[in-house]
């Protein structure tokens, strides 16, 4: 299981490209991954035969946890089963490697078996007699201070499902290295009845929920509950307000049109998204708290306009980040979104690839959608919403006209951004683009 960033404790094996008795090529993928950050096709380190999958679809294990064997060309496969039933806590222990992470954050690399059969030393195909089980450590009581001191050994992730259920992590016993809180034990202490959820008296309880006879029942696939998790916190972090401003498009076509064969010459393609987000980042500039974040009672204004542009994926979203996105000229930021949603859809991109952001495009308008209420993209404070784009009839100078509009929502945390300082942001965005300069692009 490779490093895939820095905070990046485990993974889950979304699925195996390969099955036992494949060939593969260097960096040909292998199989996919999903982590707390990013889902990924994992390339395979080495050419070879692959002999042998430890690791079954759904499962999570620690990084450099060894996941498969990959043997020379022409090397038998051993006919027993591929994948033995482990225990998580098991599992987790039986990687050689520590669990530390790296400090420059690069990613590791699957282990592959060396070409000789007799020295090879990754995880045995034969199921192995049991060996008899350690006694259960004493949980480190310097390791799980509850309050003002160290932090417990847990990810990111579980210490925020930790923090909406209520939970003390110190109750918890971890299964991963180390005694690690995984988030399949935080889960299954929630589903058990630890969590304590406080509920306001006057909030009716949810009522249970009744299978009809044909229902479908399927099971969330990682990147959903992430979505799910992610989506649940922010509205319960933020207070979101919306404003909608209503916006003609019909310059920027223009330009769009007269510049759209110098772009393609160039490899790219100038879209409307483009030229929204060079007119977002220069208002950004403008308007500091747009761009900024909350830490508690902190005010965080950044120095950086990192865009987040949201990609939909066949199953989820995404929503990787443009960095340095203030320092980029349109055909640069046109190159820079037409990269990541790329990658993003061919899941090649990195964990700090969907990291840092400070403000964040959606754009609904391109399934239809006259415009959107989007959430915010936590800890940002605002997300600008893209409606469709079509031709309309408007009033221009007491007459009807024809011209090309749409909608833009801005969707803001009014614990830091007053209507007022949205609004302003917003008419200055409108202006942008219905005033665009055409020595820009």
């Amino acid at each position: 299981m490779p490093q895939m960033g820095e905070s990046i404790a485990e993974g889950t094996i979304v699925r195996w490209i390969k099955k036992v008795g494949d060939s593969v090529d260097r960096d040909e993928p292998l199989f996919e991954i999903s982590t707390d950050k990013v889902d990924a096709e994992i390339p395979s380190p080495a050419a070879g035969v692959l002999t042998a999958i430890a690791v079954k679809e759904g499962e999570t294990v620690p990084v450099n946890s060894v996941v498969a064997t990959i043997g020379a060309v022409g090397e038998r496969v051993p006919e027993v089963p591929q994948v033995p039933e482990v225990p998580e806590a098991q599992a987790s222990a039986g990687s050689g490697n520590k669990q530390s992470a790296q400090a420059d954050g690069t990613p590791g690399a699957t282990v592959a078996a060396p070409a000789s059969p007799s020295t090879t030393n990754a995880v045995p195909v034969a199921p192995a007699p049991k060996a008899p089980q350690a006694p259960e450590a004493p949980e480190a009581p310097e390791v799980m201070e509850p309050e003002g001191g160290e932090r417990h050994k847990s990810s990111p992730l579980v210490r925020k499902i930790a923090k909406e259920h209520n939970v003390d992590i110190g109750r918890i016993q971890g299964s991963g290295i180390g005694g690690r809180v995984t988030k399949q034990d935080i889960l299954g202490f929630i589903d058990g009845g630890g969590a304590v959820t406080a509920r306001p008296a006057s909030e009716p309880a949810p009522a249970p929920f009744v299978r009809g006879a044909a229902d479908q029942v399927v099971p969330m696939s990682v990147m959903r509950r992430k979505i799910a998790e992610h989506m649940v916190l922010s509205k319960r972090t933020s207070a979101h307000v919306y404003s909608v401003f209503e916006v003609n498009y019909s310059r920027v076509d223009q330009i769009r049109k007269a510049k759209k064969d110098d772009y393609e010459r160039a490899g790219v393609k100038l879209t409307f998204t483009s030229l929204i987000a060079k007119v977002a980042v220069d208002c950004l500039r403008r308007h500091k708290t747009i761009n900024a974040s909350l830490d508690g009672d902190n005010i965080i204004y950044r120095n950086d306009i990192n865009l987040g542009i949201a990609v939909a994926l066949e199953n989820g979203l995404i929503v990787p980040v443009v960095k340095a996105a203030g320092e980029k000229n349109t055909l640069g930021l046109s190159k820079a979104i037409q990269d990541i949603a790329e990658r993003a859809r061919s899941k090649k991109l990195s964990p700090e690839e969907v990291q840092g952001g400070t403000f964040t495009i959606t754009n609904p308008g391109n399934f239809g959608a006259q415009f959107g209420l989007p959430i915010i993209n936590q800890p940002q404070v605002a997300i600008l919403g893209v409606g469709a784009i079509e031709k309309r009839p408007v009033v221009i100078d007491d007459a009807i006209g024809i011209r090309l509009m749409g909608f833009l929502t801005l969707g803001y945390d009014h614990r830091l951004v007053d209507g007022a300082v949205a609004d302003q942001f917003m008419a200055d965005v409108k202006k942008g683009i219905e005033h665009f300069d055409p020595a820009q692009v």
